[in-house]
Parts: structure tokens; C-alpha cells; sequence
């Protein structure tokens, strides 16, 4: 079997926003890679650093209040020493983004035709017949009916799911090899949403493109992902091949979200659903030192938690960080 190529390698990132005079780490020490015609979900809490990892990748930040550090590597090119400039050539070109809110994210004054022919006009040398074409295969590709009619409609006269394919054939545009994709489905229904989904597996399976799927909902990683990267706190605190992760998840973060999940219940089966005491601390009050989630199991004796908790592989393309799982249960259970 051929080996897959690394599209994507992140090394050490960190990603701070500043607040009055010091810069405060939303993503720290991340490191990650894609590879072709892979789904790598990303998943956590709100607050816990995603959709700035997404961001970072594809240079959205505010650079007057934004510090970046560690590499971003995309076929050996470093992304975080890019000028706006260079960055433009990349953004919609090699890199396509799915936003999280359509509506907030397309023209309200132009027409959708035109919308999806913009990335078109700056990235290739389609003559003006050839980007309708293409606009139209695009559409059709993410199955809008009649597109002939849609290319003249604006984004408030179309519905959330329609709204979305747009966005979607919006970064397909230029068959970009990576695709990141933040909160697609949140804002639709379950019907709409399954849609969604089975067309960015089409689109992979298509394009060959690796997929970066931010989202904290637990069960379209399932039905989605090749692997997972668990984000609290902004570190990854568990990195596996989707399989493993539902069957065999180690982190006390996992295993809480895990349980947080609505199921069937067996016979004699306790029918409350858990809930994580807590929330995710603001950038400010994150504390920098020691488990970053230990406040939140607060059953779990001192002893149990590493000074400087690392992220390491406990088997074949799992990795955990620090040694608290050895010790975790659920509040309650025997240990």
C-alpha cells in the first residue's frame, strides 16, 4: 500500500491574542499533520483553541494583535512567514475554508454567480465563458438544482443548507488538496446536515484532498473522521485513529466528553446524563503550568497529575499527554 503524502505538518505551534500588554496562548504547543485524502477531526469544548488552529492555517488572524510561533509547514513552505501577498496566492488556491456561518461569511450584495467566480479570476487564467462553466459544475457538484437560476440569487434568498453548499463549492473552487472545514454542519438540521457531510466524503474521495473537520460534535466525528485530535485548553490531549478513540479513549477529557453523549440505556443503567463540572477557563485564567483539566476532576487526588504534562505514545498512533488517565474514573465509580 502507498504511502500517503504529508500535506500539512504543524510543529510547536502557538497562537496568543494580546490583552492590554501580554500576549495570552489560545493554541499552544500544537503539533499535528495531514495527509492526503485523510479527515482529521479536531474536536473539544468551545474555548478550547479549534477555530483559532483553523485561522492560524489559513492566515486569518489580525497580525497588530496576534503572536504566532513554531512552523506551519505546507510543501516545505513555512505559512506563518508569509506576507499577505504570498498568503493570497495560497488562501482558495491550495488551501480552501468552509466557514462556520455562512451567511455571515458570503457577500450580502452579490450575487452568488459572481461570489464563487472571485476565486476563479484571481487564481486562474479561465477566460470569462470558461468561470460560468466552471461555476455551474460547482454547483452542480454540491447539488444545488437549477444552478442557472441560483448563480443570479443573493445569500439571504437561499436557505442555511443552500447557504452552505455555497460556501462549500466556494472553497472547492480551485480543487484546493486541503480543505479545512469549521463547524460545517453546526446552524443545520439533521437531514441537511447529513447531506453536508456525505458530500465532503464525495469531495474527498473525488479530489484526494485532506480535510481538516473542526467540530465539537462527538458523532459526526464518528460517522466522519480518519483520525481525532482532542483540543482542551488549547494543547491536543489525545491524538488517535477514530476507531480507537470511541473504543479505547484514554484521556480523563476524551473519556468525559465521551460519556457526555446521550445513549441507550442498558438495564439498571443510571439515566442521568453526565455532565463536565466546570467550563473551560478564559485565556487569561488558563493556567500555564501542571494538568490543564484538573480543576475539573477534582476527585482525582493531586498525585495523579504530572508538573508538565507531555503528549506521548502509548501505542502505534496513539498519544496521550501526561499520566492522569492511569489514574481517572468517573465521580462515584470505584477506582
Amino acid at each position: 500500500m502507498a504511502t500517503k503524502e504529508t500535506l500539512l505538518e504543524i510543529n510547536n505551534l502557538e497562537v496568543g491574542f494580546r490583552f492590554s500588554d501580554a500576549y495570552h496562548n489560545a493554541v499552544d504547543d500544537v503539533s499535528i499533520t495531514l495527509k492526503e485524502n485523510e479527515i482529521l477531526a479536531i474536536v473539544g469544548e468551545s474555548g478550547s483553541g479549534k477555530s483559532t488552529l483553523a485561522t492560524a492555517i489559513i492566515g486569518l488572524h489580525d497580525p497588530n494583535n496576534t503572536q504566532i510561533k513554531g512552523e506551519i509547514l505546507y510543501k516545505g513552505l513555512d505559512l506563518t512567514n508569509l506576507n499577505t501577498k504570498l498568503y493570497n496566492r495560497i488562501r482558495g488556491n491550495d488551501i480552501g475554508m468552509i466557514f462556520q456561518d455562512p451567511l455571515g461569511s458570503l457577500n450580502p450584495v452579490m450575487p452568488i454567480g459572481k461570489q464563487i467566480e472571485e476565486s476563479l479570476i484571481y487564481h486562474t487564467d479561465l477566460n470569462e465563458k470558461q468561470r460560468r462553466q466552471r461555476v455551474l459544475e460547482l454547483l452542480n457538484q454540491v447539488g444545488i438544482p437549477n444552478p442557472e437560476r441560483i448563480i443570479k440569487q443573493y445569500p439571504h434568498e437561499l436557505s442555511g443548507g443552500m447557504r452552505q453548499r455555497i460556501v462549500i463549492a466556494i472553497a472547492l473552487a480551485n480543487k484546493p488538496p486541503i480543505i479545512i472545514a469549521d463547524e460545517p454542519t453546526t446552524a443545520l438540521d439533521v437531514t441537511i446536515q447529513a447531506q453536508i457531510l456525505d458530500l465532503m466524503k464525495d469531495i474527498q474521495e473525488e479530489t484526494n484532498s485532506g480535510i481538516i473537520l473542526i467540530t465539537h460534535d462527538l458523532g459526526v466525528v464518528a460517522e466522519t473522521a480518519d483520525r481525532v485530535a482532542v483540543m482542551y485548553a488549547g494543547q491536543i490531549v489525545e491524538e488517535a485513529p477514530v476507531d480507537v478513540l470511541f473504543t479505547d479513549p484514554k484521556h480523563p477529557y476524551t473519556r468525559s466528553l465521551l460519556n457526555s453523549i446521550p445513549h441507550e440505556l442498558e438495564e439498571g443503567e443510571d439515566d442521568e446524563l453526565h455532565v463536565i463540572q466546570g467550563t473551560v477557563p478564559s485565556l487569561q485564567n488558563l493556567p500555564r503550568t501542571g494538568d490543564r483539566f484538573k480543576d475539573r476532576i477534582p476527585w482525582i487526588p493531586d498525585e495523579a497529575f504530572d508538573e508538565n504534562p507531555q503528549l506521548e505514545e502509548i501505542a502505534p498512533n496513539h498519544k496521550v499527554r501526561g499520566n492522569s488517565w492511569k489514574h481517572f474514573y468517573f465521580e462515584g465509580e470505584e477506582d
